[in-house]
């Protein structure tokens, strides 16, 4: 026990100072994210501070950030406005849609857990992983440059519409961006912030501090010291409509169920939502902790990640957030500023209410410059490189993909995108299995033909398994052989069946050899004709490998 304290009482100090660096990038996200979906930025913030809190606490993965996230964000733009067109438009209905649909989002996730439905993570192929990170470094790279029109005269490089992105080509546009000192202004303050978070490391006196922390401090006091006109916290909430970082006390939202109706329509409308956030909530946050698991060479619970993250969120809807999920980038500046454990989290939640709390007046002064900065070194520390130098070694099916989850993961969304990318592996997958069926033909002295077939017999390779057999040419004798076979679904149990029955139609004698316990079971359960046909007494250690798996495994613990 004193050993486990004394672990984790050596990071507090990395714990403290990371999270810190983490409050302070959570507020222009959160806010951002709240303007997406179209609510007032404390509903953003609010959603980081106990959506955070309590994944910190409870979750399956210490050292991993949630809270509001872009990818949630943009599916919440309809509903809220959807929502917004069912009353008056001072009802404000939309908003109170929202949180009803966050605390069923929520209920969805906590199911998933309690189902362990976490574990299916595990499906997703490496290509779909890489996708998935190199999709949402760009996904993340596209919502900074929102952060620039401030600086370009209220225009962006990128226009965000309904919800995809799009290269906006206007000369006239780009004439007047090289001309505009604002812009460079901020792009000089930018690159000085990524420049810090590269350089810093190196020093011997500052490799104990977050780069991250110390490029913010110095670049926020160059621009207070000097009064540079550049965008800041502030000036960035109060252009997208809102008041002003400072709120109050989160409150029990109990008008909700007042305000919404607790009927068959009130359902139809949400569930769809509430699943497909949920689903994109899960995903982000599952692959998130395979993610940092490979960063931290450590292990997270994926169930245990479900069910705090569906329970945090239906905390938020009460309170009056807009949800939340696990988020990739503010993670991997955790986890490289050295936090570890679950107080990482917790600081940085806490942090995010004192400043919303007390703190306002200073956080809104720091530049929106130092934020991008870091989030820019974010992208390029997320987006794997490596991809680019193994185009050439990997097979043509992952390599496309690979391409085709990033490309998703941006014009789409991280559910559809990783969902595309399962479907599209285990086809491939079936593919390639279902052409690996082969069948060595032999004849024995006394005439019997035997089939001995290699590979797996599963519905995508019963086609070729039936095309093997030459019923009509064969000896009156045939035995077929599975004992480089693993029998896998119906289908296989199915073609066999066939097969037996066209060479007793023709008055031909078929056994069957080395079938796994489970296949002979289903067989039987099918026909108990199929008890002649199988031959049991068998004398090959082969076989029995094949047909007892556990007792093979168990002596080998044994030994």
């Amino acid at each position: 026990m004193t050993e486990f304290i004394k672990k984790r009482a050596s990071n507090i100090k990395n714990d403290v100072l990371s999270g810190i660096t983490v409050s302070l990038a959570l507020v222009p996200e959160a806010v951002a994210f709240a303007f997406v979906a179209g609510v007032d930025p404390l509903v953003g913030l609010y959603a980081a501070f106990m959506v955070g809190l309590i994944t910190s606490i409870f979750g399956g993965r210490p050292g991993m950030i949630s809270g509001a996230t872009g990818a949630l964000a943009v599916v919440m733009v309809s509903l809220v406005k959807d929502g917004n067109a069912m009353g008056l438009p001072e009802d404000n209905l939309g908003l109170y849609y929202l949180f009803a649909t966050v605390i069923l989002m929520g209920l969805i996730q906590v199911s998933a857990g309690l189902l362990k439905l976490g574990k299916f993570v595990r499906l997703i192929p490496h290509p779909v992983m890489m996708g998935f990170v190199n999709g949402l470094a760009i996904v993340i790279f596209f919502s900074q440059l929102g952060m620039f029109p401030d600086a370009v005269t209220g225009t962006s490089l990128f226009l965000k519409e309904e919800g995809s992105w799009f290269w906006s080509i206007d000369l006239a546009w780009f004439a007047e961006l090289f001309a505009n000192t604002k812009f460079w202004l901020m792009s000089g303050l930018v690159g000085l912030t990524m420049l810090m978070m590269w350089g810093l490391p190196q020093f011997k006196y500052t490799k104990k501090i977050p780069e991250a922390l110390l490029a913010i401090l110095v670049v926020s006091f160059l621009a207070i010291y000097f009064n540079l006109d550049v965008a800041t916290v502030g000036s960035f909430i109060r252009d997208g409509g809102g008041e002003g970082l400072k709120g109050g006390l989160p409150t029990l939202h109990l008008e909700t169920f007042q305000k919404i109706p607790f009927t068959w329509e009130s359902i139809k409308f949400i569930f769809p939502y509430a699943l497909i956030l949920a689903a994109i909530g899960l995903i982000e946050s599952l692959m998130t902790l395979n993610l940092i698991d490979d960063l931290t060479d450590t292990r997270g619970n994926s169930n245990r990640e479900c069910i705090a993250q569906g329970g945090a969120n239906i905390v938020t809807g009460l309170f009056g957030g807009m949800g939340g999920c696990a988020m990739i980038g503010q993670s991997i500046i955790n986890i490289k500023g050295g936090g570890r454990t679950r107080l990482s989290g917790v600081v940085a939640a806490v942090l995010l209410l004192l400043f919303i709390l007390f703190g306002s007046s200073y956080i809104e002064q720091i530049p929106i410059a130092a934020l991008v900065g870091v989030m820019f070194m974010v992208v390029i520390g997320t987006f794997a490189w490596s991809s680019f130098r193994i185009i050439n070694k990997i097979p043509k099916a992952d390599l496309f993909v690979l391409i085709l989850v990033s490309s998703l993961t941006v014009i789409f969304d991280l559910a559809v995108a990783v969902i595309a990318g399962v479907i599209v592996s285990a086809l491939v997958f079936s593919w390639e299995n279902a052409t690996r069926i082969r069948a060595r033909k032999r004849t024995k002295e006394d005439g019997t033909k035997i089939y001995e077939i290699w590979g797996p017999l599963f519905f995508g390779s019963i086609t070729a398994f039936v095309d093997k057999f030459d019923v009509k040419n064969d000896p009156d004798n045939v035995e077929i052989d599975f004992v480089e076979s693993r029998v896998s679904d119906h289908s296989a149990i199915e073609a066999i069946f066939n097969i037996v029955e066209k060479y007793e139609a023709v008055g031909k004698k078929v056994q069957l050899k080395h079938l796994s316990e489970e296949c002979k079971v289903l067989l039987l359960k099918g026909s108990p004709k199929f008890a002649s046909l199988i031959v049991d007494d068998i004398d090959d250690p082969r076989y029995h490998l094949a047909a007892n798996p556990e007792a093979f495994t168990k002596g080998l613990n044994e030994s």
